[in-house]
């Protein structure tokens, strides 16, 4: 007789997918179509995930990197990454009708660099070269600004000791992501006004603080989110980093079935530009690979909003937000 299949467990992370400033991002861009119609376009990809991106697009959204590509006088929306004051030249001096969809956190850490580029401070941006996001805060102090990705690279920046030191960081980077980095800065700065744990993005917190705990749970995590996603892919490596097998998938066609054999639990996150209907796709095929007992692991509440850019303040288009 053949043997029945061991049944597994599955746990699924809550807080998971959108946080605050991407679901900012994206109502943005839908209020924005719903109001004035396509086509509208869209500085860089409004978050960095491609179903979100497909279905602005069938929508009428128009992603670019370039403002050339935009007809003079369009309506232009910056993404929730934000850009660098040389694009809002570049949109003024095009006649753009600019509508900010920058995550308020990230605006949090532009108005941080110029106060301290006016203070006079040399500053240190912790995040990962050629980001979007760190390109857009490297071009608010571009003459005094210092990107460094690891401990070794603070020890090879030409500034003497005495040097008034600021830090900013990147926000989709966590505390742990930051910690090895801050301590290089303060050991070679000893005065740096490093940043405080504040201005640390929230979502980015829990997210890999519910992975931490989800990978003591579970052999195997999947982490739900693109392959050019920042959060995404450190999720992985904090599973991975917390002693369980972990895997990025786009959706729920990316899930091997030979991935689950011979295991009993499996853990499931989602990155901060996923939307929920993709992790609900993805409970449903592992539901159907065996994971019959579903479960879900709560490690914070997530009650965040953003209030709406002044241009879409108006009754018309706030009516069906409620607001």
């Amino acid at each position: 007789m053949q043997q029945e299949p061991t049944p597994k467990s599955l746990l699924v992370a809550s807080p998971r997918g959108f946080c605050a400033g991407v679901s900012y991002a994206i109502e943005i861009v839908d209020l924005v179509l719903d109001h004035y119609g396509p086509p509208v376009y869209v500085r860089h990809e409004i978050v960095h995930n491609r179903h979100v991106c497909e279905r602005l697009r069938a929508r009428g959204a128009v992603f670019v990197d370039d403002l050339a590509e935009v007809p003079t006088g369009s309506l232009l929306i910056y993404s929730a990454h934000g850009v660098s004051p040389a694009v809002r030249k570049a949109a003024a001096e095009r006649a753009l009708r600019v509508i900010d969809a920058t995550c308020p956190l990230v605006t949090k850490v532009h108005l941080e660099a110029l106060r301290f580029a006016r203070q006079d401070y040399q500053i240190l941006l912790i995040g990962h070269r050629g980001h979007v996001e760190v390109e857009g805060t490297l071009g608010h102090a571009p003459d005094r600004m210092h990107l460094v990705e690891t401990a070794e690279d603070v020890e090879k920046l030409d500034l003497p000791t005495s040097e008034r030191v600021a830090v900013v960081t990147q926000t989709t980077l966590s505390v742990d992501d930051t910690r090895d980095v801050i301590d290089a800065i303060r050991r070679r700065f000893p005065t740096a006004r490093t940043p405080d744990k504040d201005d640390i993005c929230y979502a980015t917190q829990n997210r890999q603080t519910a992975v931490k705990e989800l990978a003591a749970a579970s052999e195997l995590v999947l982490v739900i989110g693109s392959p050019t996603s920042s959060n995404a892919n450190r999720l992985v490596e904090v599973a991975k980093n917390s002693g369980a097998d972990a895997r990025l998938i786009e959706c729920a066609d990316d899930v091997d079935p030979a991935w689950l054999a011979g295991r009993t639990s499996v853990g499931l996150t989602a990155g901060a530009s996923t939307p929920e209907s993709l992790v609900q796709e993805t409970i449903e095929r592992l539901r159907r690979l065996g994971c019959t007992q579903v479960g879900d692991l709560e490690t914070a509440r997530e009650n965040v909003t953003f209030a709406l850019p002044p241009e879409l303040r108006d009754k018309k288009v706030c009516e069906a937000r409620s607001c």
